[in-house]
């Protein structure tokens, strides 16, 4: 089991990039210490994802209908001297507290869809994460994979680091 006392390390966060023809394939697979609610609660926080998640410049919820929000974020990713600035306006279906389902309304890229899946696995969850994208700008194979898999990384490094966190916090309060 991993302590809470300090962030984990982001080197055990599976990250798998497929490039096929002009769409770009990333899967994420990592296990937290917390449970389902507890890893659902900074995974739908969208309003304040960009205290937490260092590429973000801009984060909120602009509508919610029942289970299903549209959600609006701007960024920059960054990797050495590449940059790629983001933009997107995504539909939001939660399927609490198991699955969640991205679907891009606008944006810069031409398509995105995604799944994010919680399952509970003794005392701590597995995030499993698929998106399938196809940029608007084209991507070179070699730098394009080592990017998007550094950024993914990254990302969910953060976003693991905050459920850990959040949970101390919780914890320190019984």
């Amino acid at each position: 089991m991993t302590a809470l006392a300090g962030p984990m390390e982001v080197k055990d966060i599976d990250v798998q990039v497929k490039m096929i023809e002009e769409n770009v394939i990333v899967d994420v697979i990592f296990t937290v210490p917390a449970t389902q609610q507890e890893v659902w609660v900074v995974l739908t926080d969208f309003d304040h994802m960009v205290n937490f998640v260092s590429n973000l410049e801009e984060s909120k919820v602009v509508s919610v209908s029942g289970e299903t929000l549209t959600i609006f974020q701007r960024g920059v990713a960054t990797y050495g001297p590449v940059s790629y600035p983001f933009e997107s306006t995504r539909e939001i279906r939660l399927m609490p507290f198991h699955k969640i389902r991205t679907h891009l309304i606008s944006g810069n890229m031409r398509k995105m869809e995604g799944t994010t899946q919680l399952i509970t696995e003794g005392e701590q969850t597995r995030v499993i994460h698929h998106t399938d994208t196809i940029p608007e700008i084209w991507i070179p194979l070699a730098v394009g994979k080592l990017f998007i898999e550094h950024e993914m990384r990254e990302q969910f490094h953060e976003i693991r680091n905050e459920i850990i966190k959040r949970k101390g916090k919780a914890k320190s309060r019984k």
